[in-house]
């Protein structure tokens, strides 16, 4: 006859007698293991059956509030010390930066081909992208820079123009850059407030950048422009 499983005898069960204990229960020859014994399953049931202890719910709500309130803090913490990748590349004598979420890709200077009555400072024109025409803009005009009439420090002796190629929403913008960096990371909380400029509207704030393997010793400032209101005044001012 098997025992009756008990809060008395559910631990000395298996734990002394059984097989994790020193094996001299009679029903290991017919069971082989504890798990196989109706004991075994008996003590499951009266584990899963017993009656809660009278704080049990208070004390589970109370932990998961705080566990809860634990994760709220290191999301909040970790979007404010979130890492932030971004292009960096310069026009004329500013070197900027946009998210590299909205590249879509590099091209090689392409010809430019005016629009009759709509091509003007802002909207250069269309230009082909592997074959497909695309809207050209000059991010300098829009941006107000000063065109630099002395030699402007590089990164490189040979510096190659490029044209960018931009989308987000559904909304996609050419425009030419006179030298490109590449990908640059850094945390949110390196930037800091943008001076009085120009360029400030679109400005979200600037970090300081060191090339990594380049001549130039000085670190960079670069603006960190807000490309939500970039597009938009795009759209606002070209179409």
């Amino acid at each position: 006859m098997n025992p009756i499983a008990t809060p008395l005898n559910i631990e000395r069960c298996w734990n002394f007698i059984g097989i994790q204990g020193d094996r001299t229960c009679p029903q290991l020859a017919i069971y082989t293991h504890c798990r196989n014994c109706p004991v075994y399953s008996t003590a499951g049931r009266h584990l899963l059956e017993r009656s809660l202890p009278e704080d049990y719910r208070q004390e589970w709500t109370e932990l998961l509030a705080k566990s809860r309130a634990d994760e709220n803090s290191q999301i909040s913490h970790a979007l404010t010390t979130t890492q932030m990748t971004v292009v960096i590349f310069r026009l004329q004598r500013e070197w900027l930066a946009l998210s590299a979420q909205i590249f879509k890709e590099i091209s090689p200077p392409s010809v430019i081909h005016t629009l009759p009555h709509r091509s003007n400072q802002i909207l250069r024109g269309l230009v082909s992208i592997r074959g497909e025409l695309l809207l050209c803009i000059s991010l300098s005009h829009l941006l107000n820079l000063e065109v630099a009439d002395t030699a402007v420090q590089t990164l490189s002796p040979v510096v190659y123009s490029r044209m960018v190629v931009l989308e987000k929403a559904g909304k996609t913008w050419v425009f030419a850059v006179d030298e490109l960096y590449g990908v640059h990371r850094f945390h949110r909380d390196e930037l800091q407030d943008a001076p009085k400029s120009l360029t400030q509207t679109y400005t979200q704030g600037l970090f300081h950048w060191q090339p990594d393997g380049k001549q130039i010793e000085r670190s960079h400032s670069v603006s960190y422009l807000d490309d939500e209101l970039l597009f938009t005044t795009l759209a606002r001012k070209v179409q």
